[in-house]
């Protein structure tokens, strides 16, 4: 089997990041494998749960980015990994993983993939998804809500004393490092055809 090629896709909080990677992996009807970097966040066991509630989740410090990257070298050997399980409601890793075998294609997608350089190195095609700010806070707003058990006023304060700030640090300047900038997210129906066209060339090489 040759080395997958590892395809990164960046952008703010509710950009569209993981709507244009499933996508992605509808249309092409291929075995790919999406690794969310929300999979990767430390374990904050040794915290109090009024302690986990006030961490900073979009600073690249919550992430284990040595084990992403250590992940990716492993698929790019064609081995698998055991990949973490992360509880958003308790802010907590959990015991079990899911295990993932290489493919030809591999999707990373997450806000500060761009941000660290050796798991910005392992990538092979770059893309990022460019979404106003306002359409994002109010998709995050409705995904915390259903989907992580928060509240509006707690998914607000986040947004306002972490999100918005680590995002203008880190999110924003990462921006650079694309190969490709797509607005809009998921309602890019133009840039999503021409990453799935691209995406097929690469499978049938």
């Amino acid at each position: 089997m040759t080395q997958p090629v590892i395809i990164g896709i960046a952008g703010g909080t509710g950009s569209g990041k993981t709507t244009i990677a499933n996508e992605i992996q509808r249309m092409v009807e291929e075995n790919i494998t999406l690794i969310p970097q929300d999979a990767y966040y430390k374990s904050f066991a040794h915290l109090t749960v009024r302690e986990r509630e006030v961490v900073n989740f979009d600073h690249p410090n919550s992430f284990d980015l040595e084990l992403m990257t250590r992940h990716l070298r492993l698929l790019k050997k064609n081995k698998p990994i055991d990949r973490p399980v992360y509880d958003f409601t308790t802010h907590l890793r959990k015991k079990e993983t899911v295990t993932l075998v290489p493919s030809k294609i591999i999707i990373i997608e997450g806000i500060l993939i761009f941000a660290d350089e050796k798991l910005r190195d392992e990538m092979d095609i770059k893309i990022f998804v460019d979404t106003p700010a306002d359409i994002r806070i109010l998709r995050r707003i409705e995904r915390d809500i259903s989907e992580r058990g928060r509240t509006l006023r707690s998914v607000v304060e986040q947004y306002r004393i972490s999100v918005r700030p680590s995002h203008l640090e880190f999110v924003e300047p990462s921006k650079v490092f694309a190969d490709v900038i797509i607005p809009e997210g998921g309602h890019n129906r133009i840039g999503i055809n021409m990453l799935v066209a691209q995406v097929r060339h690469i499978i049938n090489k």
